[in-house]
């Protein structure tokens, strides 16, 4: 006889299946080392990763923002298309171009330089 245990689901209790279920949900990464879905979504809205999604979170409770608009497109030579993050529009009237970036790759860095080279806009990173 083995001294082994062996545990079926129904012995363990709702809080560890859910740590059992996220420690598995963490273990899922894509080729750009993002978290599931699940782990960056809110409001419905499934974010391109969960620093994107904290800033949107934390623009939401922002008093001084009086609007957001997401993946604002710009047509660059090509047919190519780069999407900035967040329009953010202020209550003063002011609005800012946000980039929310963990890792600026040459791709990134080299659209970014076209948008502001044939548009009058500056992408703010954060």
């Amino acid at each position: 006889m083995s001294n082994r245990l062996k545990w079926k689901e129904e012995d363990l209790s709702e809080e560890q299946l859910m740590k059992i279920g996220r420690l598995a949900t963490k273990q899922r990464r894509d080729k750009y080392n993002r978290s599931c879905k699940e782990d960056r979504t809110a409001d419905g809205i499934t974010f391109d990763s969960k620093k994107e999604m904290n800033y949107y979170l934390r623009l939401k409770l922002d008093p001084d923002v009086y609007y957001v608009l997401r993946q604002v497109p710009f047509e660059l030579p090509g047919k190519t298309k780069y999407y900035c993050d967040f329009l953010v529009f202020y209550q003063d009237g002011h609005y800012e171009f946000i980039d929310v970036k963990g890792m600026k790759t040459d791709m990134y860095k080299l659209k970014k330089r076209q948008v502001q080279d044939l548009y009058p806009v500056e992408i703010k990173e954060v």
